[in-house]
């Protein structure tokens, strides 16, 4: 690996690693009802919210009415936006006169967007007006994220209280997530989006002549160019600061109109992990221990580093076929050297990396490029880091929760290991909880592997095939991996807009979101209704070097045991088959 790709390694995770305390002290916060300044901007708006819902914000609920009202909130963002987009030819800015989508597309399209996974199998710019992308689309990438921070939140509540059955106020919860923290952090990345040139316009799209003629598949001259645009900038903010990542435009973040310059590719890359990176912090803050978020921090970074590294180096080593035939793969002054294929020119082989790693370690999705045309060691990064649960940053609030539950689990097996009851912050492990992160562990894998199977074996499942054997198995695993784990990016040689795909894959989504979120909210009702333990000699310290390598250890494991076959007939096969 270069030089150069050394130094941006350590300059985004030095810049990452800094902006985690600020931010994440905000939140807390905005948590912990003490002022924060923009409660009194904004408060009057907070308050207008409450009485408008008929919500008192001083009435706490039970761990069964906060899941209640998350399902309930869920369930009707769900239907506003399956219905907008069924009706968008009827309704007002559709300025290109675009249909409404098939049924099973847009069912695809709302559970992906409601679930926090953003999976797109269509363009954008040549699918969706305007209404639909800023009132549907856009709505939800605030609302899900929201949903996240919630049950982190709640959890964290579960966790430091004791002998009481509330664990907080669903809505208060979610509007303040969205009053106080994802609508500001947006307002002030989209106009630094806009100044670097990403679109923000009413405007219908624009016609250009080209400078030279020429024709198109059927041999018909062209002699225009029709450039969509449109109200971008105001959706790759909160795509990408709420780690959902679907795109204004076809081609996503390497879109020239979506991601312009070298500065808006390096924030919006920051901003992919940005907020599920603070929200440790955040946990610190709110059960009054900062170091246990440190922690957790140090788990995610002693994952993804390496992984980031691995990435990058498979990519610089090029395409041993085209050393064979004496093809100069080496970095110079006059070239990037490795495998370009598949990557934007203006970014580069370790720009490109590190966001496939960064918005698949977290839940986001978006790409500033193709991660089918990865060398197969390359792609088998990002798949796997989708297979670990998105845990490593993963979604904002989802990630930290999952990894909360990983937590969990370890301890559970470090008291297994001595003899004694586990506990976790002063709470027993008992089998109620256990029970709850064993369903949270075992859905999102249980859907990767069961929706892949189904797919393997059913002619409709290989209709949308571009490639056959390792590689083509990959394509079809990363593509349930992404739907199992609400992550949204893809291997792009698979056609996914069929019904076979749409309504698997929405299953897939649904079942990944919500029996996770479920079960931590469980748990949080659970550990809040327990008398707090104090410490003792036989407690297992939950903020050492020593506890970070044990839930690193069993984030790895359960990733490997459940996923090393597949990645074997996968691509690591394809690895192999370039040597042979």
């Amino acid at each position: 690996m270069t030089i150069n790709s050394l130094l941006q390694h350590g300059f985004f995770v030095l810049v990452l690693v800094l902006l985690v305390k600020p931010l994440g002290w905000y939140m807390a916060r905005v948590f912990s009802n003490q002022s924060f300044g923009l409660d009194r901007v904004l408060g009057p708006v907070e308050r207008l919210i409450y009485r408008m819902i008929g919500v008192r914000p001083e009435a706490e609920m039970t761990w069964k009415q906060y899941a209640f009202a998350m399902l309930l909130f869920n369930a009707v963002g769900w239907l506003v936006l399956y219905t907008l987009l069924r009706l968008q030819h009827l309704l007002p800015l559709n300025p290109a006169g675009f249909a409404a989508p098939d049924a099973d597309t847009v069912f695809n399209i709302t559970t992906s967007f409601v679930t926090n996974t953003n999976w797109q199998n269509y363009g954008g710019e040549v699918t969706l007006s305007y209404l639909a992308q800023m009132l549907g689309l856009t709505v939800q990438n605030f609302l899900s994220p929201a949903v996240g921070i919630a049950v982190l939140v709640a959890l964290a509540r579960g966790i430091t209280r004791h002998t009481t059955t509330t664990i907080g106020n669903f809505w208060v919860d979610i509007t303040r997530s969205l009053l106080y923290i994802l609508l500001p952090l947006s307002f002030i990345f989209a106009l630094l989006l806009i100044s670097q040139g990403v679109i923000q316009t009413f405007s219908p799209a624009i016609t250009g002549q080209m400078l030279t003629n020429t024709t198109d598949a059927a041999g018909t001259p062209v002699s225009a160019q029709v450039l969509a645009v449109g109200p971008a900038a105001s959706q790759v903010a909160i795509k990408q600061l709420g780690t959902n990542g679907g795109g204004f435009f076809n081609v996503n973040s390497a879109h020239p109109l979506e991601n312009p310059t070298t500065l808006s590719n390096l924030l919006q890359t920051f901003a992919l992990v940005l907020i599920p990176a603070a929200l440790c912090y955040t946990f610190g803050k709110l059960i009054g221990d900062t170091r246990q978020g440190w922690a957790l921090l140090a788990v995610m970074l002693l994952i993804f580093v390496p992984l980031l590294i691995g990435a990058t180096v498979a990519e610089q080593q090029g395409n041993p076929r085209f050393a064979a035939l004496n093809i100069d793969q080496t970095a110079s002054e006059l070239q990037p050297g490795g495998n370009m294929e598949g990557k934007e020119a203006r970014f580069g082989i370790t720009s490109s990396t590190i966001w496939a790693v960064a918005t698949t370690a977290s839940s986001n999705g978006s790409v500033n490029s193709m991660h089918d045309s990865y060398t197969p060691l390359g792609g088998l990064i990002p798949m796997w880091l989708m297979q670990l649960g998105e845990v490593i940053f993963g979604g904002v609030g989802s990630g930290l929760y999952g990894l909360l539950i990983f937590a969990i689990v370890a301890v559970f097996i470090a008291g297994l290991m001595v003899g004694r009851t586990p506990e976790y912050l002063g709470k027993k492990i008992e089998a109620y909880e256990m029970k709850m992160a064993s369903i949270a562990i075992l859905v999102p894998p249980a859907a990767v592997l069961i929706g892949s199977a189904i797919a393997v074996v059913s002619p409709a499942g290989l209709a949308g095939l571009q490639d056959g054997g390792s590689h083509g198995l990959s394509e079809i695993v990363y593509a349930f991996s992404s739907y199992g784990n609400n992550n949204g990016s893809a291997f792009a040689g698979l056609t996914t807009d069929s019904p076979f795909y749409n309504t698997l894959g929405g299953v897939a989504m649904f079942l990944s979101r919500f029996w996770v979120a479920l079960p931590a909210i469980a748990i949080a009702g659970s550990l809040a209704a327990k008398k707090t333990i104090p410490v003792g000699t036989g407690t297992l310290p939950t903020h050492t070097p020593l506890f970070v390598l044990l839930v690193t250890g069993t984030v790895i494991l359960v990733g490997a045991l459940t996923f090393i076959p597949v990645l074997v007939l996968g691509p690591i096969v394809s690895h192999l088959l370039l040597y042979a």
